[in-house]
C-alpha cells in the first residue's frame, strides 16, 4: 500500500509540474505574459520529465497510465485556475481516466 500511495503522490507531482509548466508557457504565448514566465515554464516541465523517472514501472505503462492522472488533474487546474467548472461529462470522463491508472499501474500482475 505504502507503495502505492508514492507512485500516486509521484503522479500527482509530475501532473502539477507539467499542467503548471505548461500553464507558463501558455500564459506567455498566448497572454503576453513576460518571456520570464516562458523560461519558467520551460524549466518546470522538465522537471516533470525527472519526476515521472521516480515510479517503478516500466516508461510504456508509467506514460499511459499517467495520461489518466493528467485528465483528472486538468479538469480540476480549469476549474480552480481559470474558474470553469467540470460538467457531470467531465467528472464521469475523469473517474474513467482515473479507472484506467489504477487499472494499468495497480492490478495485480504474475
Amino acid at each position: 500500500m505504502k507503495e502505492v500511495v508514492r507512485s500516486l503522490l509521484n503522479f500527482m507531482w509530475a501532473g502539477l509540474f507539467e499542467i503548471g509548466g505548461g500553464y507558463l508557457v501558455w500564459q506567455w504565448l498566448k497572454e503576453g505574459k513576460p518571456i520570464l514566465w516562458g523560461i519558467a515554464g520551460g524549466l518546470i516541465l522538465a522537471l516533470y520529465g525527472v519526476v515521472a523517472t521516480f515510479q517503478t514501472a516500466n516508461f510504456g505503462r508509467v506514460y499511459a497510465a499517467y495520461g489518466g492522472i493528467f485528465v483528472a488533474m486538468a479538469m480540476l487546474w480549469g476549474w480552480k485556475v481559470d474558474g470553469i467548472k467540470p460538467d457531470n461529462y467531465d467528472f464521469l470522463g475523469a473517474l474513467v481516466a482515473m479507472m484506467g491508472v489504477l487499472i494499468i499501474m495497480y492490478a495485480p500482475r504474475s
